[in-house]
């Protein structure tokens, strides 16, 4: 048998302080640790997604919840759970076991508290940009995120699944 002589990937690797997926794993990061350093740790980024979302549409159910944060439905099933837990949603059965979700009076009131501080605190996470910077970067992640965002599947190409194991 004659062995192959193995090649790296690349003569010329990226940096990993250059590499895409590296740089929006820090971003990321950042408005984490951003986010929670203004609004505490009671409540995470994607739960106050959840809140926004039955804020704007109240009475949605589970599955265009999970569409609308862009989560799975187990996920967004669980998160639900957890809200629900800490009287900020109430859960209503619906028929076909989905759910119909709304906040609270006590989610309205943790919305109330945290919205005034939603744009000061992304103002902080973006202050080393300029403004025209600013609004390049936030038009260029848009893109990427519609871009990188599967189209929703007709509802024929989906088996049929229970809407949430909550």
């Amino acid at each position: 048998m004659h062995m192959t002589e193995i090649s790296p990937v690349s003569e010329n690797p990226i940096p990993l302080q250059a590499e895409p997926g590296h740089l929006i794993r820090r971003a990321h990061q950042l408005a984490v640790g951003t986010f929670a350093k203004t609004h505490g740790k009671q409540i995470t980024p994607v739960q106050y997604a959840v809140l926004r979302a039955l804020q704007d549409a109240p009475g949605m159910d589970q599955v265009t919840l999970a569409d609308r944060v862009a989560l799975d439905t187990s996920t967004t099933a669980d998160i639900a759970a957890r809200l629900d837990s800490k009287g900020w949603i109430v859960r209503e059965l619906l028929p076909r076991r989905q759910r119909a979700l709304r906040l609270t009076a006590e989610g309205e009131a943790v919305l109330a508290e945290m919205l005034p501080r939603v744009a000061p605190m992304y103002g902080q996470l973006l202050d080393a940009l300029e403004p025209a910077e600013r609004e390049e970067f936030l038009r260029l992640l848009r893109k990427f995120v519609h871009l990188n965002t599967p189209a929703p599947e007709s509802p024929g190409d989906v088996p049929d699944q229970p809407s949430d194991r909550a």
